[in-house]
């Protein structure tokens, strides 16, 4: 009998394909594909001169390409599998004529999840995501397995595919614009929350739960799933799945696992099962690190032992960009948290610290709402400087807070990214904390939250 390789191998020699997007996730696919002889064309909005080097490498392979204004205007007739970007939309008129005459579309992460071998475990979520992923990986493989770390985080797997084993385990995060279109669902699937995000790409916060909700919808008999109780929509989502199980912080539950006290427990029947972790054996600060913790331990019981876990508890100093300490100076510190892209991860992150923090913050327009915000802000920031599209927009939310008092929390809104720092370092005094933490997306100023991290650390080490 043929491994789903093989069958692949066989169907896509000499099969005329579009990739839409050359980017990250899709040039390893275009090797993929091209290794395996399909006849590959490429679409992308950017020209040859800013694809560069990219541009020459995908000559070399053969691949035809299709640039700049109107890209997608020319979707061939004979073209009989459409790979689309995650940030390309499914119902984008150029790709629904071309499903029309019987292209299939399909994408670089649906194709590894109908191609891998190994049992996949895969996080989605509004907030922490990323961390979430980043703590399974740690704890599978400190439990001994080969482990694939990818999907929307790290890098593409699909050209691993081929060489992982049934025994080893891929471990993903994904995003909704990658969940969009899904039609298979991971082994173990955890949802850590869900609250209103990439309202500016999805047609409304309905759109982009659904699209969450197809990391369990197509689970079989056998897998599992884990949802936040402590959230109204991943509490819904529990109701509608058979194998469902919650972890809660707030909440003392029946079955599941919880925070009594200061120990993540399991409960089975009402009854205590067993103690876990104790948290403060956790090495990275804040309880929605602790909410992190209890959805990884969900997901990976059974496969490892609690020693396992304790051990990733105390070793695991966290993932770059998410409240990640930077340097020391003048006896301010310095944190970038750079993946804060929404109002409620900011809001963790803010709780985080138990003092007032001086917040830079503002960025890409998501058409997130920033009302329930500004109270946040007006409790929990000494100083705000506000950078980007949204400067206006969360000034106005803050300023409009019944807890804000303007002679207590001043609010700098300056133009330049650089600037903003540099403000937010002359206002700061021994003893403060001064956090990129912007509550939206990067791409006013910058390609992805990692650029924009990574320009916010290089210019406090130059300070």
């Amino acid at each position: 009998m043929s491994d789903p390789v093989s069958e692949f191998n066989k169907k896509i020699n000499g099969l005329p394909v579009t990739v839409i997007g050359i980017g990250v996730s899709n040039l390893p696919l275009i090797r993929f594909l091209i290794e395996r002889g399909a006849k590959v064309t490429a679409h992308d909005k950017r020209t040859a001169e800013q694809l560069g080097e990219t541009y020459a490498e995908l000559q070399k392979m053969g691949v035809r390409m299709v640039l700049g204004e109107g890209y997608l205007d020319k979707i061939g007739g004979d073209i009989k599998m459409i790979f689309k970007t995650p940030g390309v939309r499914y119902d984008n008129p150029a790709i629904l004529e071309a499903i029309e005459r019987g292209a299939e579309l399909t994408s670089e992460m649906e194709l590894f999840f109908e191609l891998c071998p190994a049992d996949i475990i895969a996080v989605t979520g509004s907030d922490g995501k990323t961390t979430t992923t980043s703590l399974i990986n740690d704890m599978l493989t400190r439990g001994g397995y080969k482990c694939y770390l990818g999907g929307n985080i790290g890098r593409p797997l699909i050209g691993d595919v081929e060489e992982i084993k049934p025994g080893d385990k891929a471990v993903v995060e994904l995003s909704s614009f990658q969940l969009h279109t899904m039609k298979k669902s991971p082994h173990i699937a955890v949802v850590t929350n869900v609250t209103p995000n990439h309202l500016d790409w999805h047609t409304g916060f309905d759109e982009y739960v659904d699209a969450k909700r197809a990391v369990f919808k197509f689970q079989k008999s056998g897998d599992r799933a884990v949802f936040n109780y402590d959230n109204d929509v991943t509490r819904g989502f529990g109701k509608e799945c058979g194998n469902g199980v919650y972890f809660s912080r707030r909440e003392k539950l029946a079955d599941g696992y919880c925070l009594d006290g200061n120990m993540i427990k399991k409960f089975s029947g009402g009854a205590v099962e067993r103690e876990i972790l104790d948290i403060n054996d956790i090495y990275i600060p804040g309880m929605h690190n602790v909410e992190n913790y209890m959805a990884a331990i969900a997901a990976v019981d059974g496969l490892v032992p609690d020693e396992i876990i304790r051990g990733t508890a105390k070793g695991f100093t966290g993932v770059a960009h998410r409240i990640e300490f930077v340097r020391e100076l003048d006896g301010v510190r310095y944190y970038n948290d750079s993946i804060a892209s929404s109002p409620a991860r900011t809001t963790a992150g803010l709780n985080s610290f138990t003092q007032k923090v001086i917040l830079i913050a503002g960025g890409y327009d998501k058409k997130i709402p920033f009302d329930d915000f500004g109270p946040v802000v007006a409790e929990h920031v000494k100083k705000l400087v506000l950078c980007g599209f949204t400067a206006d927009k969360i000034k106005k939310a803050v300023k409009a807070a019944a807890n804000y008092d303007e002679t207590s929390l001043p609010i700098y809104k300056i133009d330049d990214f650089r600037q903003a720092i540099m403000k937010a370092r002359d206002i700061a005094e021994p003893g403060d904390i001064v956090i990129l933490s912007p509550a939206c997306a990067s791409f006013d100023m910058f390609k992805n939250f990692e650029e924009r991290g990574n320009r916010f650390k290089e210019i406090v080490n130059e300070l």
